[in-house]
Formats: C-alpha cells, structure tokens, sequence
C-alpha cells in the first residue's frame, strides 16, 4: 500500500527537506576533510588570511580553492566579507583579497592544536579518514555483508596498516590521544592480584599491556600482533624499560596461540569481526589460556540509549562494517559468542572503584564446566 503526498506542503516540510539535503550531499563532509588536510584554519591563525596567501601555502588552486572556502563560509566553518559572491573583485580568478579570512568558533576545532584533535580525523592522509572513502561502497557492504576497504584499496584494513607505516602511524596517534582514559581507567578497574602472565590478542601498540605492566609490578606478558603493529609496542616496551617482562610475538590471532597465561586479554578487537570470526578469536584464547584463568574482554558496547552516544554508537558499527566486516555488539551478543566457544561470564564492568569511559564495558570469562565446542577449528586468515 502506497501512500500519496499531498501537493501542499506543510510549513514544516520546507525545513525538513534542507535538513535532509544537508544530512544527505557528500560534498560538505569532503569540504571539510579537505580544509583538515590542507591545514587551512593553521595557515589563517598564523597569517595566511587571503585565498591568495591559503593557496601559496597550500600548494592549491588559488581560484578553485575560493569555490572551497565559499562553501565552507556557508556551512559556517570559516568566515570572512566578500567571499559570498565570488571573491570579492569581480573578475572571477578567484584571487581577489575579498576582506579577511578567519576560522569561526565552530572551524576552530580543525586547529592541529585543538584539544578534540578533529583535524586529525578529517586528515585525508590520515587511516581514519582515508578509510572513509571506501563508504562509497556502503551499498556493497549492506547487500553483502562484507567490508568495502578492501575493495577499494586493495587489501584489508589491518592489513594495510600493517604495512604502510604513516597510516599505522596516524592510527596509533588517533587511538592515543585519550590514552590516560582508554588504557589507565580500564587497568584500574580490572583485579591483577593473582595474575601470573597476560596473553594480549591483538593489542595493537602495546598501550593496554604497558598500562597493566606498570600497574602490577610483578605481572610478565606476552603480545600477539601483526608484525608492523607487533614492531611498534616493542619499541614502546623497550623505551619504557618494560622489555624485560613484556615479549612480542609477531602472529595471528586466527593462528594457534602462546600458552602459558593465566589472563588473556581482547581490547578492541571483537568489534572488527564478524560473529563467525570472533568465534574462531575466542576458540584460539580458550585453548592458549592456562586452567583456572580467565578472559578479559574490554570493547565498545552497544546500549540502549539515545541522543549523541546513539549517533556515535551507530557511526562507529557502520565504520566497523566498511572498513573490516565488524559490528558494535550488545552486552548479550558478546555473551552468546562467547559461550559457543566454550566461555562462562563471571564479572562485568571491572571489580576495582574506577568508572570506564566512553561507552567501554569490560567482560571476563572463564572456561565453562563441560567439555565444551571443540577449539581445533582452524581458521585461515591473515
């Protein structure tokens, strides 16, 4: 059954429909990314206050780069007189001085300085916003189910990373920037007390591991990685003379894994995976962890909820779709997976004082009476 629109708008129709345009052209998120990238609002608070003197700086078009900050004038990042209409002389070269140039509170935001470190996300050059163009495949993934990064850049997310060294590089500074909340808060809530050795899957840096390190001095560890993330956290180890408890191991998490530890650790990585992928993960912990350990889970949860942390909480699962096939699950979801791998739940939320930010939630596990799934499924991956 359709239903018919009337001709005769309601007065509230017009407002909704520039909504929708603004919600739905690309050209506005691309603008901005591109003032980021080319650094506009530094070069404006260090005197570049023309198109002229942007487009020096920048190596730009100076009359293409006028259309760019018309556009950004508009959508109300960047301020300035005669810049409406062309460039303020009339001859349409785009290199008029058109009065002066300056970021708006809103565009101060894309300072390399600034706190939110935005600038750092939009950066073009950047593994966040580069890996945002492969949303240009979003149909693909909703009709397959499948990551679009690869498709467009011609191998998986982690994989790229691996081995392009600035992009990881841009990674880990992104993923850093809260490291006192992201790394410290969890630590601290988390009981290291009878904790002989920590497993880290995928850790990443090593920032997690580091963390917990210098929490309980006694604690050794081993970190499973790539080999280009796994060459970064031993150099973190080794300039933090952590070297002598804290080992690297360059593999897979799909791989057979170190045994020996009596805790293993998945920080961030359920939520890159699909279900049948975190199973083979969780089986791979279940078989390196020692009798009587437990697995220690911390990841983004999905909560019921509304507002901001509901736009941020399906920007992050759509992100994880595109770029490598993951998904934001619910506290229950992980459960579930967790269980078909032979995982029983005992604590959630960390048993120290500490209240986890963002929308963190930690979950430990321990193997469940029974004989359980079998872990001997091999799972080949990179």
């Amino acid at each position: 059954m359709s239903t018919t629109l009337s001709t005769d708008q309601d007065p509230t129709d017009q407002d909704l429909d520039i909504l929708l345009k603004q919600l739905g052209n690309l050209v506005t998120p691309m603008a901005v990314r591109v003032a980021a990238t080319l650094r506009l609002v530094d070069h404006l608070r260090d005197g570049a206050t023309t198109v002229g003197e942007l487009a020096a700086r920048t190596g730009t078009h100076a009359p293409t780069l006028a259309r760019l900050v018309r556009h950004l004038i508009v959508t109300g990042v960047l301020a300035g007189e005669g810049y409406g209409e062309g460039d303020g002389d009339g001859d349409g070269d785009g290199e008029g001085d058109g009065g002066t140039l300056r970021p708006t509170r809103l565009g101060l935001l894309l300072a390399d300085d600034h706190p939110a470190q935005q600038r750092a996300w939009l950066d073009l050059r950047g593994a966040i916003a580069r890996a945002d163009l492969a949303f240009a495949g979003l149909l693909d993934a909703i009709r397959t189910g499948r990551p679009a990064y690869q498709d467009r850049f011609g191998r998986p997310f982690w994989e790229d990373l691996s081995a392009e060294p600035e992009l990881a590089d841009s990674f880990d500074a992104l993923m850093s920037c809260d490291e006192d909340l992201a790394y410290e808060a969890p630590v601290a809530a988390l009981d290291w007390t009878g904790t002989r050795h920590v497993l880290d899957v995928g850790g990443g840096d090593g920032a997690l591991l580091a963390a917990a390190a210098r929490t309980a001095p006694k604690l050794r560890g081993t970190l499973v990685e790539l080999p280009g993330p796994a060459a970064r956290a031993r150099r973190r180890f080794a300039g933090a003379g952590l070297d002598d408890r804290l080992a690297v191991v360059d593999g897979s998490f799909f791989d057979p894994l170190p045994g020996g530890a009596d805790t293993v650790l998945l920080s961030f990585v359920l939520l890159n995976w699909s279900d049948e992928d975190v199973l083979a993960v969780l089986r791979r912990c279940v078989e390196a962890l020692e009798p009587g350990g437990r697995v220690v889970v911390l990841d983004r949860a999905d909560r019921a909820g509304d507002g901001s942390d509901r736009f941020f909480s399906t920007l992050l699962d759509l992100r994880m779709l595109v770029f490598m096939g993951g998904r934001v699950r619910t506290r229950d979801e992980v459960v579930r997976l967790a269980a078909d791998a032979g995982l029983a739940l005992t604590a959630e939320g960390g048993s120290g004082s500490s209240t986890l930010p963002f929308d963190f939630s930690i979950l430990e596990f321990v193997r469940a009476p029974g004989p359980g799934p079998s872990a001997k499924e091999e799972h080949h991956h990179a």
